[in-house]
């Protein structure tokens, strides 16, 4: 509990960075890589923040609904972050992001809750039937992201047709299909909340729900133990004030992120698979490694898969219908060959990892291992 509070402490330090953020944007006029490493620091607290207002709400409304809650706000600075980039027409940074948060859970999240949990346990064990679930959901998103990607490759490499006409064909079809895929992923993600609350909810029970999977389920270590409840009315104001400067400083973030890429000597995949889905899904890391340290692997395993679902089955689709009124033209969800080969190889390891509901420290190591070669493969890009 002390450990919790001190971390907590240290987070809403990094606040400070939001009026930083604001003087160089508006007094100083700083370059944008200044910028966009500022407003990136500045969102990892606002993101807590949220995560926390969220889950305290949670606690007035009753757990199936307060779950319902979580899964609909759980991954919100993410959401915010990709929506700016929506409008700014950089769909390669927020299809990026969107690969860098499932395999980030899956694979940086869970990786350090097993390895750590496994340092202090020996043997630290999880719901089998919940875990396979999930996994298969996994999946079914995977194989959802990756059909669009495939076809485009297969279409605009065919025959009979010049290069441009070959291309624009792929395009087209792959546009429209991602919106009928983004259509099944999102009713698969409103049938699995039901599974989750309703008819499956004992699976869930004391572990978490399904979704984002923050530590709603686990009130008395990580609610009320890290201090007393929220009223309603707090949390609402906290979650709305928080969301307000997420999206001011995504705004800056997304606005400084082709410089800083360049300037930085990174390439715009990098940004968005490692730097911009830690930004956002910080504060989420740390409660998925401090239940485990709890040798609660049920939650954390949970927090990790069920938020990379919510990303995939639920974000991605919801950003395909925004960019129709939104973004400067449609976003479809073809993928880089590595994007696709990265989240498939992450789905499958997570599966063979999860499939027997235990795991140990060395599981973490593997995890771990498979999360810093696909970072290099990232950053080895060509610009």
């Amino acid at each position: 509990m002390a450990f919790r509070l001190k971390a907590d402490n240290a987070l809403h330090l990094f606040l400070v960075f939001i009026p930083i953020t604001l003087v160089l944007e508006y007094v100083v006029h700083a370059s944008p890589t200044t910028l966009f490493l500022t407003s990136a620091v500045a969102i990892v607290p606002l993101a807590g923040l949220m995560g926390k207002s969220t889950e305290m709400l949670a606690e007035h409304v009753g757990a199936g609904l307060g779950g319902l809650l979580n899964a609909t706000f759980g991954n919100a600075a993410e959401l915010i972050i990709a929506i700016f980039a929506l409008k700014a027409g950089l769909h390669d940074l927020v299809k990026a992001s969107l690969t860098g948060s499932i395999i980030g859970n899956i694979l940086l999240v869970f990786g350090l809750g097993a390895l750590l949990g496994g340092l202090k346990f020996r043997r630290q064990v999880f719901n089998r039937t919940a875990a396979r679930l999930g996994a298969t959901l996994l999946l079914l998103s995977a194989v959802g992201l990756i059909i669009p990607s495939l076809l485009h490759f297969t279409r605009g490499g065919a025959g009979g047709a010049s290069d441009a006409e070959a291309a624009g064909a792929a395009a087209t079809v792959s546009g429209s299909l991602s919106l009928e895929i983004a259509v099944v992923l999102i009713v698969c993600y409103g049938l699995s909340l039901v599974f989750a609350f309703t008819t499956h909810a004992d699976l869930y029970r004391g572990a978490s729900h399904h979704g984002d999977h923050r530590d709603h389920g686990d009130h008395g270590d990580h609610g009320h133990a890290a201090g007393a409840a929220w009223s309603k009315g707090k949390s609402f104001a906290v979650l709305l004030t928080a969301a307000a400067f997420v999206g001011w400083m995504s705004e800056i973030l997304v606005g400084g992120a082709e410089d800083a890429a360049h300037s930085l000597g990174m390439n715009e995949v990098f940004v968005g698979v490692i730097v911009v889905a830690l930004v956002g899904n910080a504060a989420e890391h740390s409660t998925a490694v401090l239940v485990a340290l709890r040798n609660k692997m049920d939650l954390s395993l949970q927090v990790a898969v069920g938020s990379s679902l919510q990303i995939a089955l639920f974000i991605a689709p919801l950003l395909v219908f925004l960019s129709y009124a939104i973004g400067p033209a449609p976003m479809d969800l073809v993928f880089t060959p590595l994007e696709v080969a990265a989240v498939a190889i992450s789905v499958i390891v997570v599966g063979q990892i999860s499939g027997d509901g235990e795991t140990h420290w060395m599981e973490g190591v593997l995890l771990l291992g498979v999360y810093v070669l696909l970072g290099l493969a990232f950053f080895n890009l060509p610009g």
